[in-house]
């Protein structure tokens, strides 16, 4: 009998790939879309007003904020007092200055009822204003015997005054003018310091003479000598 001829079993087949899956494998692989990155709000302030992102802003802001310092500042200095200069034939102006107790005083109510002297020294207890200051101490009552009254003017503090006028027995009131303002509108205030000078007011507060500069000694003498001459 002839061999029976056998078919080919479905093991030595190639196994077939699905079409769908063949077709998939064959396509190009498509690239991943890069995830969108979220950009994170600038930090919110405590307005929820976001902040800049550069620090131009804030520089601006702090320019802004120095320049209202500046301004500031400047109105401060606008806002002291100042005195128009005072020359012969002006009245003495109101300006509270504070005397050697520290009490409060109006120059202008000093010259309403009497004439007044008022004479300025550098600085308190030092040899040259002693001389100046003694010598109106020894003639003091010349002055106050024809209607004046006497008053040192400086730009010491009262507590300096006060020694000073206890250590030298000074009869007369001494005036605290520290910031120089009525030194300077009566044109001794120069650079920081006090011009050694006297200054005569007459009933009612109208300048009639003025010595600036005048020596130690001289000053008493000779603001009593153009008093007397009136």
């Amino acid at each position: 009998m002839a061999p029976r001829k056998t078919s080919a079993t479905a093991s030595d087949e190639p196994p077939r790939r699905s079409s769908r899956i063949a077709s998939q494998s064959q396509e190009e692989p498509k690239p991943a879309k890069p995830k969108a990155s979220k950009k994170r709000p600038a930090a919110a302030d405590a307005g929820g007003v976001a902040a800049p992102e550069n620090g131009s802003a804030a520089k601006k802001a702090r320019s802004g904020d120095e320049e209202g310092d500046a301004e500031g500042k400047a109105e401060e200095k606008d806002g002291e007092t100042k005195l128009a200069p005072i020359d012969i034939g002006d009245v003495l102006p109101s300006v509270t200055l504070s005397n050697e107790k520290g009490e409060d005083v109006d120059v202008a109510a000093l010259a309403a009822e009497q004439g007044v002297v008022f004479f300025l020294v550098p600085k308190a207890d030092t040899p040259g204003c002693t001389t100046q200051a003694c010598g109106f101490r020894d003639v003091y009552p010349d002055f106050t015997s024809v209607g004046y009254e006497v008053y040192c003017l400086s730009a010491d503090f009262p507590t300096a005054q006060t020694k000073w006028q206890t250590k030298k027995e000074l009869p007369y009131p001494l005036l605290s003018d520290p910031k120089r303002v009525l030194i300077t509108a009566l044109g001794a205030g120069e650079g920081g310091k006090t011009k050694r000078s006297h200054f005569v007011f007459g009933k009612g507060g109208e300048l009639l003479e003025k010595k600036i500069p005048v020596k130690p000694a001289d000053s008493p003498k000779l603001a009593l000598e153009f008093i007397k001459s009136l």
